[in-house]
């Protein structure tokens, strides 16, 4: 069916031929007009649609997949039997969805998604709670960000209750996938890509959004386990004016060859400092919190750098934000968004007063670190040899888990 559908999204569309003179803009902004939805004044008066979740056609699969023994999944290695697939064209809006048996894509060699990365994603989950009731977590945040990114790449935004509407259609669907067991989920992997043929640079003026689910166990099947890091500041994940703070995918490929040297010197991650200050932004493709007491009144802090635009605005760190100022600062913690730099980080180590140090994310929640490399040393992050994590991290993962999976009712958890 994609290989019927998909040759529409990669139509090369034309340009008006004659514009009202209100209508002549200076080249850059000609090649976002898209955002603007200009075109000729005889088709001014066309409604481009937005998505529309009544239209949703299901063609189930004939051969269903055999389900992979849960003790054996790998994170992103299965798929489900279906995807949820939905063209865009800037003529038409949104057109009809559809959920499809799970197949390949059909794209033309010159398709922009190939040479210009008109390409973003997200990350969520879907869990089964006790009574056996499927339920995403914040997908209200995804969506939020997905939109973002989507705007800052020139593709097309949407209606996000629409949106999660079809995503939680298509996650009951797939529901057999998920294991039962506690730790287990199906993480979704919505993406939207510009399909246009062209090798010009410009707004695409059609794309691609699809979803597709891959059912996944605990991000640490034996328990927590403490990772090390290498403080990296000769290669750069995000910078001011850049878009660090966006789910695309040109911001992750880059990412891998420092890790991959971090990793032949025996350390996991990067921790990616920033500017001559050495200012501590993210750890891997995690953002980082770390948890001290103050120099002068030994009062107790959760930190972790704000959004100023090289920081991936995470769901799992806002998450946890929310989590710490309702049930941390109660216990007199001060929970801040502030830049602390790897000279602070390496002092209150020295001085004791570094508590612990861990990563958020979809994927594993938390991940507790152990030591960072910087300049020549080890820096300790307050576990001792014995311990894989510490009791801030410890809590938000089961504060995490209480809500993800149902067993306190919140508004965070959305029932599919």
């Amino acid at each position: 069916m994609l290989r019927q559908l998909l040759p529409r999204c990669g139509r090369a569309l034309r340009a008006p031929a004659t514009l009202r003179s209100s209508q002549i803009l200076p080249l850059q902004t000609w090649q976002t007009a898209r955002c603007y939805s200009i075109k000729p004044a005889a088709a001014s008066a066309a409604k481009v649609l937005d998505l529309d979740p009544t239209k949703l056609s299901i063609q189930k699969t004939e051969k269903p997949k055999t389900l992979v023994d849960p003790s054996k999944l790998i994170f992103g290695r299965e798929f489900t039997d279906h995807m949820l697939t939905i063209e865009w064209t800037s003529n038409d809006g949104w057109l009809a969805p559809s959920i499809t048996p799970y197949q390949n894509l059909s794209l033309d060699p010159a398709t922009c998604v190939f040479h210009y990365a008109f390409e973003c994603f997200e990350g969520m989950k879907a869990y089964k709670d006790k009574n056996g009731d499927v339920r995403l977590f914040r997908p209200d945040k995804n969506m939020e960000r997905f939109n973002k990114s989507a705007a800052r790449i020139a593709l097309p935004t949407f209606s996000p209750t629409a949106l999660i509407e079809l995503i939680a259609r298509f996650a009951k669907l797939e529901e057999r996938f998920i294991p039962n067991e506690r730790g287990f989920s199906l993480y979704l992997r919505p993406t939207l890509i510009g399909t246009q043929k062209t090798l010009g640079v410009g707004a695409p003026h059609s794309a691609l959004l699809y979803v597709i689910a891959s059912p996944v166990g605990p991000y640490y099947p034996t328990g927590f386990k403490a990772v090390s890091l290498e403080a990296t500041d000769y290669a750069v994940r995000a910078w001011p004016g850049g878009v660090g703070d966006k789910k695309l995918g040109a911001n992750y490929a880059p990412c891998v060859v420092p890790q991959l040297d971090a990793a032949s010197r025996g350390f996991q991650q990067n921790l990616w400092l920033f500017g001559p200050e050495e200012y501590v932004t993210e750890v891997g493709t995690m953002n980082l919190f770390v948890a001290l007491r103050d120099k002068e009144t030994g009062q107790k802090e959760l930190l972790t750098a704000p959004l100023d635009g090289t920081i991936l605005e995470g769901v799992t760190r806002d998450s946890i934000l929310g989590l710490a100022r309702e049930k941390l600062a109660p216990e007199g913690w001060l929970v801040s968004e502030r830049k602390i730099t790897m000279p602070e980080l390496h002092e209150a180590s020295l001085d004791g007063r570094l508590i612990e140090v861990f990563g958020s994310g979809t994927a594993a929640i938390v991940s507790p670190v152990r030591k960072i490399s910087w300049k020549g040393k080890l820096v300790d992050c307050g576990l001792t040899e014995h311990e894989e994590s510490g009791e801030v991290a410890l809590r938000m993962k089961n504060w995490m888990e209480g809500r993800q999976y149902g067993d306190e009712e919140h508004d965070w958890s959305y029932k599919c």
